[in-house]
């Protein structure tokens, strides 16, 4: 009876005795899992065995391959240090944090159930890329990447790219470390840009996985437009202003010029001034521009102080030519004036007057048009008997014309194209019969000054 007792209470003792009891610690933290690399996810465990001596092995329910593979064998009261490794069997579609149970079972079939909790992100967000700011005086730039997750990555490869460089390496980044690049810049390649922001790409390789992230670059502003002038020459008298746009963002320019109502005949600017003002004697050329960065204004300006000498002897070559013809036996004399149109294009009214002296026959009289310009349809005064609008020329015929006789031909040309200076008329042109002979005579030319004001607003871009 004695003996059936004690191995009863064996018996009850015995399941005691070999029940698993283990204390699990988890000296890891912030574990993640990023997919599409092969790499696990590890977790540092402390395990002490608080009953027998046994060997444990590790399994889960959730399709995860474990590690380490069999079993461990812990001694009573022993603490050992478990690197435990998980990895995903096929594809997880989830993302963000996950509680993952597991189990620890001995040799007699008991075991525990543990649970751990770890994040699933994707690459892109494993990483943090930056930049600091860059100015005109940039020499270089320092940029990072930084490893935001505790997971020791191996061969990184990461491109940066941007408008101010290009730069690649390859590292190993440990859990949660920052690695600083220092990138030394050639300021050829970023003085034509504007400031404002700009952004910085990285593309990173791990293993076979790709991912790309992008922050912006500040471009700091700088303002500096310097201005130079250059005079030269004492008959033909040159002014060169050139403004440049050594800063970085675009500037706003205004240059003023002035000219007296007598100087201003013999000069010629190039660009054309966008506006032009008359205040008494004194005109006032005006240039409003917008200039990007490293871009230049150049203003040029000729006075030519040949003309006033041509322009002299020019109206005593008109004085000798006049005397010269005053004996001829038909007169025309060519004028030229100002016609406003409604569509506002350029437009000049030509009237040549026609005078006989003798009687003449078979008078053709004969004009020609300038180019860019074409002819109004209306006439005043004697009808053109033919226009040819290819060759430029109008001609009026007449049977004959009586000693004293007087006739007015006049018409209207226009162009869309405005003028601004001195605009020459080409001479008319008489070709009659005089007693049996064939006589010609020519019309003096005929020239325009035009002043014209124009204000140009051009669009404004920033790179």
């Amino acid at each position: 009876m004695k003996k059936i007792f004690t191995l009863l209470m064996l018996l009850l003792i015995l399941p005691s005795v070999l029940a698993i009891n283990l204390k699990v610690e988890k000296q890891s933290s912030n574990e993640v899992m990023i997919i599409g690399l092969k790499d696990p996810t590890v977790f540092d465990l402390k395990i002490t065995n608080l009953g027998a001596t046994d060997n444990f092995g590790f399994y889960n329910l959730l399709g995860f391959e474990m590690f380490p593979v069999g079993t461990t064998q812990i001694n009573q009261g022993q603490t050992t240090n478990i690197e435990l490794k998980i990895s995903p069997i096929g594809e997880l579609s989830s993302r963000g944090a996950y509680t993952f149970n597991y189990f620890i079972k001995a040799q007699d079939s008991s075991e525990t159930m543990q649970e751990l909790s770890f994040k699933i992100i994707d690459l892109k967000d494993a990483f943090e890329i930056g930049a600091g700011e860059i100015d005109l005086e940039s020499n270089s730039v320092k940029i990072y990447l930084h490893n935001k997750v505790s997971f020791d990555f191996k061969e990184i490869n990461i491109k940066f790219t941007s408008a101010f460089f290009d730069f690649e390496e390859t590292l190993d980044l440990g859990p949660n470390k920052r690695e600083d690049f220092t990138i030394q810049l050639n300021k050829e390649d970023f003085k034509k840009l504007t400031a404002g922001f700009y952004t910085l790409k990285a593309e990173i390789n791990v293993e076979n996985e790709k991912t790309e992230l992008e922050e912006p670059i500040k471009f700091t502003e700088s303002n500096l437009l310097t201005t130079t002038t250059k005079d030269y020459g004492l008959v033909v008298s040159t002014k060169i202003i050139t403004k440049t746009n050594e800063g970085n963002v675009v500037e706003n320019s205004q240059t003023t010029l002035e000219k007296n109502i007598i100087s201003r005949l013999f000069t010629s600017f190039s660009p054309e001034p966008d506006a032009v003002e008359r205040q008494g004697s004194i005109i006032y050329y005006t240039w409003s521009r917008e200039i990007k960065p490293a871009e230049s204004l150049e203003i040029i300006v000729k006075t030519n102080w040949l003309f006033p000498f041509l322009a002299i002897f020019f109206i005593l070559s008109i004085v000798i030519i006049s005397k010269r013809y005053s004996g001829t036996d038909l007169l025309l004399r060519k004028k030229v004036s100002f016609v406003r149109a409604k569509g506002g294009e350029f437009a000049l009214k030509i009237t040549i007057f026609t005078k006989a002296k003798k009687y003449v026959e078979r008078v053709s009289v004969v004009d020609r048009l300038p180019a860019l310009t074409r002819i109004y349809e209306r006439f005043g005064g004697e009808q053109p008997t033919r226009i040819d609008e290819k060759n430029k020329r109008i001609e009026w015929v007449f049977e004959k014309l009586d000693a004293g006789e007087a006739r007015t031909l006049s018409y209207v040309i226009y162009s869309k194209i405005g003028v601004v200076g001195k605009f020459a008329l080409p001479s008319a042109t008489a070709i009659y019969e005089k007693e049996g002979k064939i006589k010609e005579t020519q019309s003096n030319k005929a020239y325009f000054v035009a002043e014209q004001k124009r204000e140009e607003i051009e669009d404004k871009r920033r790179y």
